[in-house]
């Protein structure tokens, strides 16, 4: 197969580059040994960040998740949930701390309002709870939000190939177990695994400063809040409580790893997010949790795991572009910044249309309406078949 450009990876960055190059009429293959969002940015816990989270600790990441919030909420509103969020001080927590996060707020120009009766917005909150902000954190769907913009990538003449594993890269020749790929171009966008993609490109490539970070979450099969709830605190573990559909996601932890695909999640990990938690939401000790989940986070390397910036970095490779860190709301614009790069490298005059471009609801078209099927496979159904429908023919 001949492309001008191959990306290595169906994550969120790379299905939105795939979508921003097919628009500025540049050929795209892409491949991932899974299948769509099958790896970090599927095992997200939900947030579409409004920035509020990282006004003390890392306002460029602030200002971006800001932006790209609204901008994803007008692009793709069948798959995100305008629910809004709280950053609440519960009683022994620093009271310094609500005079820098407001500062930050204002710094970052994100809209907030201090909330009087918390209580009565979220019932199962902590009546110790004394001070709370209200932010415009939102929640998105993943798979409904890539599906679309999957869909759309490939009606614009993207190429997928899923379930496909990278075995050999020579050049800018990509050697799969289904076959061979050349372009003029690669894009390496591999999160977590974009070092060993790296590796496979130049041995001798040491230029990716990446620190993989595992995130625990765990979900409750029962919804205990309406609104996305933060703990008015320094980022930490336990601090935040997304209501998704019919549950709630507690996340989560912050353990930086060396191999992404070597982990085992330890119960006392669990234990501490419930206990965390709980400060939030006493209920959390009452409920046994449904089950727990894990990503991977692409950080760049920082001095810890929460001190790290969720901020991203395109390294030029020659005929490779590596992209790692930032976040899943900040995709889109990650997309734009390494397709103009690469639409600079390939001598092509273009912009980016991603940012006011309608991203179609596709798992819609494929999914059991009216049927017994509905209800028990739902979009888990309708994503196997965009796969399906995704492949090369």
């Amino acid at each position: 197969m001949i492309t001008d450009v191959t990306i290595i990876g169906a994550g969120a960055t790379g299905l939105f580059t795939a979508l921003d190059l097919t628009l500025r009429g540049i050929k795209v293959t892409i491949i991932d040994k899974g299948g769509l969002i099958n790896g970090t940015s599927g095992r997200m816990h939900g947030l579409l960040h409004s920035g509020a989270r990282y006004v003390t600790t890392d306002m460029a990441s602030a200002k971006q998740c800001i932006k790209e919030n609204e901008i994803l909420n007008r692009i793709a509103p069948f798959a995100v949930f305008d629910t809004k969020g709280l950053f609440v001080a519960v009683k022994g927590d620093d009271d310094s701390f609500i005079d820098k996060f407001l500062k930050g707020l204002n710094e970052a120009e994100i809209p907030y309002s201090v909330v009087d009766n918390p209580l009565e917005l979220e019932p199962n909150l902590n009546r110790e709870v004394y001070y709370a902000v209200r932010v415009p954190d939102k929640v998105v769907d993943p798979f409904k939000l890539f599906g679309g913009v999957a869909y759309l990538a490939k009606q614009k003449g993207a190429k997928f190939l899923l379930y496909t594993e990278v075995k050999k890269i020579s050049g800018s020749k990509v050697i799969t177990d289904k076959g061979e790929v050349e372009s003029k171009l690669l894009i390496n966008a591999a999160g977590p695994w974009a070092p060993k993609i790296s590796a496979m490109h130049s041995p001798e490539s040491k230029i990716i400063e990446l620190m993989p970070t595992v995130g625990i979450m765990l979900v409750y099969d029962k919804k205990l809040n309406k609104m996305v709830l933060n703990r008015l605190r320094p980022p930490s573990d336990g601090d935040i409580i997304v209501p998704y559909y019919e549950t709630s996601i507690l996340g989560t932890t912050a353990q930086v790893v060396e191999d992404p695909d070597n982990f085992e999640v330890a119960e006392e990990d669990l234990q501490y997010l419930i206990e965390e938690g709980s400060a939030m939401v006493p209920k959390l000790l009452e409920i046994k949790p449904k089950r727990y989940y894990y990503s991977v986070r692409p950080l760049l390397k920082g001095a810890s795991a929460r001190l790290a910036t969720r901020d991203f970095e395109i390294y030029d490779e020659g005929d490779m572009l590596t992209i790692v860190g930032g976040k899943l709301t900040t995709s889109r614009l990650m997309a734009e910044k390494l397709s103009d790069l690469a639409s600079e490298k390939l001598g092509i005059n273009s912009s980016s249309k991603t940012e006011n471009i309608q991203i179609p609801d596709a798992l819609q078209l494929f999914a059991l309406k009216n049927t017994i099927g509905d209800e028990i496979y739902g979009l888990g159904f309708a994503l196997s078949k965009l796969e399906e429908a995704l492949q090369v023919d």
